[in-house]
């Protein structure tokens, strides 16, 4: 290549310049091409990629209103700001509701009787307390590492034991406070006292000058200065009482926050606009969208010009698939009031290819046939048996009717006490404490009231009380029903069906005097049949198909009641939205017709950079050829201009004007 410079010298003509035309007008036909070919893929992906965004753009709406509970929109109002309402639209209903509050909910506080002058240094007494806050108990080890005043409150402080202590300066001396962590009768405070070294656990004296329960003497241990109390409100006359003040499923939906006490009338309405709100964001994304492809794959008729993706295959694909699902009647809505898009007011505007929006047409459809309305969205499932319930579907479940054969009732966990117990019977510290196990993983302490209960039912009222109002049982979302059967005998009812339901007694502390010892219970069944004609699997009331079992894959249905048999059939309905999420879910996924055609064109790409390379070197041998032509040319010139050269000296030597002069 360096001796490239070097050419023309002897022909004047070979030059590099003549190489480099040369080299050019042979590249220049290839590379013109690949250009073109690297331009129109560069813009064939950016228009996939806008419309890719344009389509994926559809898909929150859509989602949205493929959700059965976002179709049931409601708001609710209070006419008293102290008694917050808030609306939970998936179990709400219509209604008007006259709401009196006449108590809130208050923590339990007490104070020591006794006055110590030292917060430091003078002696409390040793031994162990015992706090039981609700379904919590909690013992403390007093000795001389905090045989103090404020050495206590710092014991208590670090046992959580769902009391909080601390110690007041009167200006007299120093008095151990003591307040409930949570609001509620239920969150009461007991204190009891073992091992007092400053007298017995119940003179007063030492360490049992803490002692505290609602049946002491009113001048012994610990003063109640704030008695817990519950909240207390009224709903149309109907007294309900909760231990905080946020009352939660009184009415289904709805959660009150209460303030202060007094009345108020509670106004639940059904959102129409909320939910046209939804419908029109996805009426907007779809003329987004379609805007898209006008600008992507239009054609002007008038200048008989097209655009990029003007004819694409895939373009036309996306559209066809779309316009089917938008404009169809949907399956199993044949009959219905509603049935298409159309129906609520969501037309096509044939010149545009976007969507119009009638608001008031949906508006009255939702207020009219809600049911309808919701099953043209999302997905829904109809059953001919009033105590059969659609749960949800599985992605491959297919629209259609399936029949439904129950072989086994679900079943709920039960335990029965013995018959041994009479009344009436006196519960005291002998024999007031239980542990229970429920659905084999929570375990509830109970602490019954010390008093005589002269009947079976008093005292089943007294385990149900506690039941209610147990922490642990709350936080499992579990609760147990507590009854009498025919003999007088006690029996424990777990809420939850299937196989993990269960109530078993750990502990009962003497209960023998009423019935009660330790035992097990008998768990409960599942529901077991069929659906479609195939085995369905079961767990609790809920029976359910896997994945291979025909168009019902998928489907689970709630099973109430314990009849058995035919227990008539279910029509799974997939609405409008549904398949869109999932057709949009097709087109933009890894197998879907974009990103094949992406992939398709990244190859193109990579298959033009590998062109381009075998040009460049094809390119550079052409160049390295010319050089080597040119050189041996212009040096064979070169040589024979120089023979030229020499021969006509020798031809002028010869001349005869030359020998003249010699």
């Amino acid at each position: 290549m360096a001796g490239i410079s070097s050419l023309g010298i002897g022909s004047g003509v070979l030059t590099s310049d003549l190489v480099d035309q040369l080299v050019a007008a042979e590249r220049a036909p290839t590379e013109n091409r690949l250009t073109r070919r690297t331009e129109q893929s560069q813009a064939l992906l950016s228009a996939y990629g806008k419309l890719r965004s344009a389509i994926t753009e559809l898909r929150l709406p859509m989602r949205q209103l493929s959700a059965p509970d976002n179709l049931k929109a409601f708001s609710a109002s209070s006419s008293n700001e102290d008694i917050g309402v808030s609306v939970d639209s998936t179990k709400a209903n219509r209604g008007t509701y006259s709401v009196e509050v006449t108590s809130l909910a208050g923590a339990q506080a007490l104070a020591s009787r006794d006055v110590f002058a030292d917060r430091d240094a003078t002696s409390v007494g040793q031994g162990a307390l015992t706090l039981s806050v609700g379904d919590k108990t909690t013992s403390i080890t007093v000795d001389s590492s905090n045989d103090t005043l404020q050495g206590l409150a710092n014991a208590i402080n670090d046992s959580d034991a769902g009391v909080s202590a601390g110690v007041i300066d009167t200006g007299n001396g120093f008095q151990l406070v003591l307040s409930a962590d949570e609001t509620g009768t239920a969150n009461s405070v007991s204190i009891s006292v073992s091992g007092d070294t400053g007298g017995s656990d119940t003179d007063n004296q030492g360490l049992s000058r803490f002692a505290f329960n609602s049946g002491m003497d009113v001048d012994a241990g610990f003063q109640e200065t704030i008695a817990a109390s519950d909240a207390v409100m009224k709903i149309n006359g109907v007294e309900v009482t909760r231990s905080t003040n946020n009352f939660e499923n009184v009415i289904d939906g709805l959660t009150f926050d209460i303030a202060n006490t007094g009345t108020s009338i509670i106004n639940v309405q059904q959102d129409l606009g909320a939910v046209a709100d939804r419908v029109q964001g996805f009426v907007d994304k779809f003329n987004g969208f379609q805007s898209t492809i006008n600008s992507l794959a239009g054609f002007n008729a008038e200048a008989g010009v097209g655009s990029l993706l003007t004819g694409d295959s895939t373009v036309r694909g996306i559209q066809n698939q779309l316009r089917q699902i938008l404009t169809r009647v949907v399956p199993g809505l044949e009959n219905s009031s509603v049935r298409s898009l159309a129906d609520v007011g969501v037309t096509t505007n044939f010149e545009t290819g976007g969507l119009e929006f009638d608001r008031e047409k949906f508006e009255e459809q939702l207020k009219n046939n809600p049911d309808d309305v919701t099953a043209l969205f999302a997905e829904q499932g109809r059953a001919t048996d009033s105590q059969v319930e659609f749960v949800r579907s599985g992605i491959n479940t297919q629209p259609g009717k399936y029949d439904l054969n129950i072989t086994q009732a679900a079943t709920q966990g039960a335990l029965a006490g013995s018959s041994g117990g009479s009344v009436p019977v006196t519960i005291d510290g002998t024999n007031d404490e239980l542990t229970f196990q429920i659905n084999g993983e929570t375990s509830v302490s109970l602490q019954l009231t010390q008093q005589t209960y002269n009947t079976a039912q008093d005292l089943a009222d007294e385990l149900q009380a506690q039941f209610n109002a147990s922490n642990a049982l709350n936080a499992s979302g579990s609760s147990v029903q507590v009854g009498v059967d025919g003999s007088g005998t006690l029996t424990f009812t777990s809420a939850k069906y299937g196989s993990d339901s269960n109530v078993s007694i750990v502990s009962a502390e003497d209960g023998s005097s009423y019935g009660l010892a330790a035992a097990t219970g008998v768990a409960g069944n599942d529901v077991a049949g069929t659906i479609g004609g195939r085995t369905a699997e079961g767990d609790g009331q809920v029976l359910f198909l896997g994945s291979g079992n025909g168009g019902a894959s998928g489907l689970q249905v709630r099973i109430l009641g314990d009849q058995t048999g035919s227990r008539g059939s279910i029509t799974f309905i997939e609405g409008v939205a549904e398949r869109t999420v999932d057709l949009v879910s097709s087109f933009v996924g890894a197998d879907g017709a974009l990103e094949s055609r992406t992939q398709s064109l990244n190859r193109e790409l990579e298959q033009i950079q590998e062109n381009q390379v075998r040009l460049d070197e094809r390119i550079a041998a052409y160049r390295e050829r010319l050089v080597k032509q040119f050189t041996a040319a212009d040096s064979l010139i070169s040589q024979l201009n120089s023979t030229q050269d020499y021969v006509s000296q020798q031809l002028d030597a010869l001349a005869p004007q030359n020998f003249n002069k010699k």
